[in-house]
């Protein structure tokens, strides 16, 4: 791009052409006042205050929106402009009610300031008169206020709902002096179109949009500010948490604009459910099971009772008999010393974590085809994709901050967006092509936009010639796989199967997303084998904006992984089974190490069923509601002799436990979170932990040494340390390193940048390796006693098993109970009307739930979220494992629907 040369109050500046004045400025640290302009939103110069001087032009100019010339030549303040300035204050202040020694705004407030800086006469043109207090569209929201008589009309709520979340609930209403924000028909904000991500509040510049969970707890100026990492799913959004110095809670959540990944964007987890961190039902004592009832226990009472109970287990049994869960949700500090407390102290590679649950088949299939097994490419990346191909994630809802840069690059930057999934997920709406294959009929649809590719002869020759293996053994299994094939199995249309090949394959640079809509499958490894060779196949892998880009889950799936909670592998990804390895833990750790490999999720609850395993200690997660087939799951935790849970609830899982150890969450802790795009970042301390939970870590530590294995570390910063010594991808790594912005493995020494794609000019493994995937039917199909095909899958407003969000009032007013989602038609045939109360039966339970009729899916097929415990979806999915990666196949069971009767 083409670089201008201008001067800006003396200074000579250069900047990209069609860059506005306002922006080039403050590149350079000059500040022109604003109150209308955010760098997310098209500027659109209606306060004013940006006004400029430029030398040969008549009158003052708009800075916003007027792009700078060569040899312009910019004057930001002087009298004439300052009086101007004045004056539009004075007038914005006319309409504005000032109460600023009751606004929780003060001291944090863009028109307050300037205000003060040009000295504004607030009555020059007369003060306002207080409007009659009058319900408008946020009166009954739990999670926003609106005080109109504070809003100064500079529309950025408008326009970042309309430009941004793309969500359009907000917009202007009323004629004249009557003019207010609200919403369509002046509906209430939580039944409108708003998906309270909060940026209204956020964008605000004169405090009339507020979080109305913290009016009153305290004036911006004087909260503390804590700089940490979201602790929802994976995007790793930079939060601000705000809280009181004198009571140490929360009051409110913010995140700075221009911050990475998200720019400042949150969605409603973010924003307004961090409840749960000072909820009363937090567990704040050590609790020993005794007589069937727990009672409180001091912390050496608790950990003298485990570590004697996992010896004399050990003893017994032996190592293979105790088996340990770590956690997605806990920091990579506390993974690597859970994996090494299993591994060194307790003698065993049965160690695992949720991932199991969700991205195994991601693991496994992508190091078999590229060599590693994470997102290729970067979240920021994803924008300035030529076609983005989103199969297998409701992004908007499970990954809403990455939601919004696929929407950018779609309405800003003209990528072409195909969508397949069984539901009318909202992100079809932007689709140049929707698809919806039938659950678990994936490889299908891949297969065939690969006969397409090859047949029309719109693959990338050279690529496939110069960095890849094997393409010659994918041909035949294509050959015959043609659209009208997958018609007949996935029920799209096999033009439109062509259309989407095409589309995707013709792109210059085309970017796959896809979530656990691919990989929660008996096939799930196969489905991601079968999206890396259509990667391979066009040239899409190793370049900006393309890739195969699985998204995380959870806040630290990625970390979690990466620092060895898996049965397989030490951080890292460096296999147990490797002599030479194992002898290198030996030697880091000072013990002699297992080399075999451990138990997965599942099979240890089925291990548990057979006696193999005695023990279990769980950190962090919640089976007894995440796991697949319920009924079987929880008769293995019942079943097992010694169950120890470390949490910060009493969750469905810790009511089976022996012990519960009460441990921090990540508001209260130092530590590092690991991104959906291999990017490691800070998590800090901002509260003080409720009574005497400890860190997940010290905890540990506590354990492992009181069983004979000592285990210390002076602080997180310490962990890492080690972290780095024994893991190569990490080797570059240290708090110091990662204080403002994170870094991207692979990162492998203190000079390396870090990495913003993978696979550039060659490939981890050396060739990308094609593999020829053959279409399997899902495990279970529908038959007479079951017709339908269920799935299961995450909705916005909710998180995982809803520990932590069903905590937050506002959440509960949109997302108060579960449901199933059934065709219109279905509805119709069985005699459900939207909302009546519904049996969901498979063969392995039944719940009884509410109905969701609903034309977004299609006819024959159901979907449930599995956040609830009441009517929990989970109880009714299938535990049958992909043969590689051991993943259950939660996205596809046979079900049946009754309605319920009514009482007479």
């Amino acid at each position: 791009m083409k670089e201008v040369c201008f001067n800006i109050d003396g200074t000579k500046v250069t900047a990209p052409e069609g860059t506005t004045i306002l922006e080039a400025a403050k590149g350079v640290g000059i500040d022109i006042p604003n109150l209308c302009y955010d760098s997310r939103v098209e500027p659109a110069g209606t306060c004013r205050m940006c006004v400029v001087q430029i030398e040969g032009r008549p009158g003052l100019t708009i800075s916003c929106n007027t792009p700078v010339a060569e040899g312009m030549e910019v004057c930001t303040e002087n009298a004439e402009i300052a009086a101007i300035r004045r004056t539009v204050l004075e007038l914005i202040l006319s309409d504005h009610r000032v109460a600023c020694t009751s606004c929780d705004k003060d001291g944090a407030c863009r028109l307050q300031d300037y205000a003060y800086r040009y000295q504004a006469d607030e009555g020059r043109f007369g003060l306002p008169e207080r409007r009659p207090v009058k319900p408008n569209y946020a009166t009954n929201s739990e999670g926003i206020l609106y005080d109109p008589d504070k809003c100064i009309l500079c529309g950025l709520c408008v326009r970042y709902c309309e430009e941004v979340q793309k969500a359009e609930a907000l917009t202007f209403a009323g004629r004249l002096g009557q003019i207010e924000v609200s919403t369509a028909f002046g509906m209430d904000l939580h039944e409108s179109t708003c998906v309270l991500c909060g940026g209204c509040v956020e964008i605000c510049p004169a405090g009339s949009m507020l979080d109305r969970a913290a009016i009153g707890k305290g004036r911006e100026k004087d909260l503390t500010r804590t700089r940490t990492t979201c602790a929802y799913c994976g995007v790793g959004c930079q939060l601000d948490l705000l809280t009181d110095p004198k009571t140490g809670r929360i009051v409110k959540v913010t995140s700075e604009v221009g911050c990475i990944p998200n720019n400042g964007n949150m969605c409603v987890k973010g924003k307004f459910a961090m409840d749960f961190v000072g909820s009363d039902k937090r567990l704040t004592t050590p609790l020993i099971k005794r007589n069937g009832k727990f009672e409180e226990a001091t912390w050496e009472e608790a950990i003298e009772f485990v570590a004697e109970r996992l010896k004399q287990i050990r003893s017994e049994f032996g190592a293979e008999s105790i088996a340990g869960l770590s956690s997605a949700k806990c920091t990579n500090e506390d993974n690597y010393v859970f994996q090494k407390f299993i591994r060194a102290c307790i003698g065993t590679n049965n160690v695992d974590h949720c991932a199991r649950l969700c991205h195994a088949s991601t693991v496994a299939g992508l190091a078999r085809a590229f060599g590693s097994g994470a997102m290729t490419n970067s979240i920021d990346e994803i924008k300035d994709a030529g076609c983005i191909f989103i199969i297998g994630s409701n992004t908007t809802e499970a990954h809403p901050v990455i939601g919004l840069y696929v929407k950018e690059g779609v309405m800003k930057n003209g990528a072409e967006l195909l969508v397949a999934d069984p539901r009318r997920i909202d992100l079809a709406r932007f689709a140049k092509l929707y698809i919806a294959q039938k659950p678990g009929t994936d490889v299908a649809l891949i297969n065939a936009m690969m006969n397409v590719i090859i047949s029309e002869e719109i693959y990338d020759k050279d690529f496939i010639s110069e960095r890849t293996e094997d393409f010659e053994k994918l041909k035949p299994i294509l050959k015959d796989f043609t659209p009208e094939k997958a018609e007949a199995i996935t029920t799209i249309p096999a033009e439109k199967i062509r259309a989407a090949a095409r589309i995707y394959a013709k792109a210059d640079t085309a970017s796959i997303i896809y979530s656990m809509g691919i990989t929660q499958h008996t096939t799930g490894t196969d489905n991601v084998l079968s999206l890396a060779n259509l990667a391979m196949l066009t040239g899409n892998v190793g370049k900006a904006s393309a890739g195969v880009n699985p998204l995380r889950g959870q806040n630290n799936v990625q970390g979690a992984c990466d620092l060895g909670a898996l049965p397989n592998v030490y951080p890292g990804y460096q296999s147990v089974e490797d002599s030479q390895l194992q002898t290198k833990f030996e030697s880091a750790w000072e013990q002699k190490l297992s080399g075999r490999k451990g138990l997965t999720v599942v099979e240890m609850m089925h291990a548990i069923e057979e006696d193999k395993i005695k023990a279990l200690y769980i950190m962090g997660e919640n089976p007894a509601l995440s796991d697949p087939n319920l009924n079987r799951t929880r008769k293995s935790l019942e079943k097992v002799d010694f169950l120890v849970s470390q949490d910060i609830f009493l969750s469905e899982t810790a009511e089976y436990a022996d012990v519960v150890l009460p441990s921090v969450c990540f508001a209260e802790k130092d530590g590092t979170f690991t991104n959906t795009e291999r990017r490691v970042q800070r998590v800090r301390k901002a509260v003080t932990p409720p009574g005497q939970a400890q860190s997940d870590w010290e905890i540990i530590c506590e354990v492992a040494t009181k069983m004979g294995y000592p285990m210390a570390y002076g602080g997180a910063d310490e962990i890492m340390d080690e972290i780095a010594t024994v893991t190569p991808i990490y080797g570059g790594m240290s708090f110091e390193r990662i204080d403002k912005v994170g870094l991207q493995w692979p990162c492998p020494d203190k000079e390396h940048p870090g990495t913003r794609f993978l696979h550039e000019g060659t490939f981890k493994r050396g060739k990308g390796k094609f593999h020829p995937v053959e279409y399997k039917n899902p495990d279970e199909l529908p038959d007479e006693n079951y017709p339908f095909v269920l799935t299961t899958g995450r909705q916005l407003y909710q998180f995982h098993t809803g520990t932590m969000t069903r905590k937050s009032p506002v959440i509960n007013q949109v997302s108060p109970t579960g449901y199933v989602e059934i065709h219109t038609d279905d509805a119709a045939g069985l005699e459900i009307s939207n909302g009546e109360k519904v049996e969901v039966i498979t063969r392995r339970g039944k719940v009884t739930t509410l109905a969701r009729v609903t034309g977004n899916i299609e006819k024959g097929w159901l979907f449930m979220p599995f956040h609830f415990r009441e009517g929990p979806a989970n109880m009714l999915t299938n535990d049958a494992l992909d043969p590689t990666a051991k993943i259950p196949e939660f996205k596809v069971c046979a079900a049946a629907v009754n309605k319920m009767k009514q009482p007479v």
